[in-house]
C-alpha cells in the first residue's frame, strides 16, 4: 500500500476516534448536569416552542415519525434486512447490523438505569413508563438507519451510500424531534441519544471495518470490512 494512502487512512481513523471521544465527553457532561439536577436551558425552550406550533396535521406526521423509531417497526425491518443480507451472501454485513442495533438497545437501557431521569410531566402529553435519558428512539433509530446506509455504501458505492446515510441521519433527527414534540422526552434526552448512538455506531464500524481497511487486506471470500 502506498505510504500516502496509509497516512490518509490513519488520519480518518484518528478523526473517527476524536468524534467518539467528543460524543462521550458531551454525553457525560449532559448526564452530569441531569444527575446534579441542574436545569438545561434548551429543555425549557424547545418543548414549549414545538408545542406552540402544533397542528392536527403536524400531530399525525410526528406520530408517524415516532413509530418509525419504535421496536414495532425496526424489529421486523431488521429481521428482513438481516435475512436478505444472509441470503445475498453478505453474512458479515448481517452480523454488523445485528450487533449494531442489538448493542444499541442494551446500551440505551444501561444508560437509562444509570441516570434514572424521570419522563417529562406535561398536562397535554402521555407520561411514558421508562426513564427518559437518553432517548431510545433517537439512539436506536440513528444506529439502525445509518447502519443500513453504511451497508448501502458498501454494496452500491459512495454515491448511493452518501445519499442513504444523509437520509438516515435526517430521519433519526426527525424521529428525535417527534419525541420532544409529543412530550415524551426533553431536548437533552434526544441530544444524548444521538450522541450515544453515533459513538456506539462508530465503535462497531471500527470493529468490523478498520482492521482490513487500514491494511488494505481483504477477508477471505469478500471485500474489505463488510
Amino acid at each position: 500500500m502506498p505510504a500516502g494512502s496509509q497516512g490518509w487512512r490513519l488520519t480518518i481513523a484518528a478523526g473517527g476516534f476524536l468524534i467518539v471521544l467528543a460524543c462521550l465527553l458531551a454525553l457525560g457532561a449532559i448526564a452530569q448536569e441531569i444527575h446534579e439536577q441542574e436545569a438545561i436551558a434548551l429543555d425549557a425552550v424547545v418543548t414549549p416552542f414545538l408545542h406552540g406550533i402544533a397542528t392536527p396535521g403536524l400531530d399525525s406526521f410526528m406520530l408517524v415519525l415516532t413509530e418509525l423509531g419504535s421496536t414495532l417497526v425496526m424489529v421486523p425491518v431488521c429481521v428482513v434486512a438481516v435475512a436478505a443480507l444472509v441470503w445475498a451472501g453478505r453474512r458479515r454485513a448481517a452480523v454488523f447490523l445485528a450487533v449494531a442495533i442489538g448493542g444499541s438497545v442494551l446500551l440505551n437501557q444501561a444508560l437509562k438505569l444509570m441516570v434514572e431521569r424521570p419522563r417529562p410531566q406535561l398536562a397535554w402529553a402521555e407520561v411514558q413508563p421508562e426513564y427518559s435519558f437518553p432517548s431510545g428512539h433517537a439512539m436506536n433509530s440513528l444506529v439502525f438507519y445509518v447502519a443500513l446506509g453504511f451497508i448501502a455504501w458498501r454494496i452500491w458505492g459512495p454515491r448511493a451510500g452518501i445519499v442513504a446515510i444523509g437520509a438516515a441521519t435526517a430521519l433519526a433527527v426527525l424521529i428525535g424531534t417527534s419525541r420532544i414534540y409529543l412530550g415524551y422526552h426533553y431536548f437533552s434526552d434526544v441530544v444524548g441519544g444521538l450522541l450515544a448512538g453515533l459513538a456506539w455506531l462508530l465503535v462497531v464500524v471500527a470493529a468490523f471495518v478498520a482492521p482490513s481497511w487500514l491494511t488494505g487486506s481483504r477477508p477471505t471470500g469478500g471485500s474489505p470490512g463488510l
